[in-house]
């Protein structure tokens, strides 16, 4: 368990470490309201995923320890949206399309909205 922890965690640093470059990139080149770096890391973030479940789908390309540090760790570390967006795939897959929707709907309407309560709440307590 420690083993797979120390794994996840050294995918997440370097995920989260290059989630940060690239959006400073993108948002230093790129001027605009609307939160392109985020935007843009998000969708290659789920294009990696996917790229790594595809390799994972076809036989022995990944080890486990591999996979747990490319998909949880990196992918984890770079952008948690890309679980999100996996976990909605994967169910659609598996025939329940119903599930996938209050998935990305409420995870996006909640999300949003829990953000917002966090800001009143400590606006109210601080």
């Amino acid at each position: 368990m420690l083993r797979n922890l120390l794994i996840v965690g050294a995918g997440g640093f370097i995920g989260s470490s290059l989630r940060y470059i690239s959006q400073l990139a993108v948002d230093k080149w790129v001027l605009t309201n609307f939160p392109l770096g985020t935007f843009v890391v998000n969708i290659v973030g789920c294009f990696i995923i996917g790229a790594f479940y595809g390799l994972a789908e076809r036989g022995n390309f990944l080890s486990a320890e591999l996979r747990l540090f490319l998909a949880v760790g990196f992918c984890g570390g770079f952008t948690t949206f890309s679980a999100f967006a996996a976990d909605s795939l994967n169910l659609l897959k598996t025939n329940a399309p119903m599930l996938m929707l209050i998935n990305v709907v409420g995870s996006v309407v909640l999300g949003v909205f829990a953000v917002y309560l966090g800001i009143i709440l400590l606006r109210s307590i601080l």
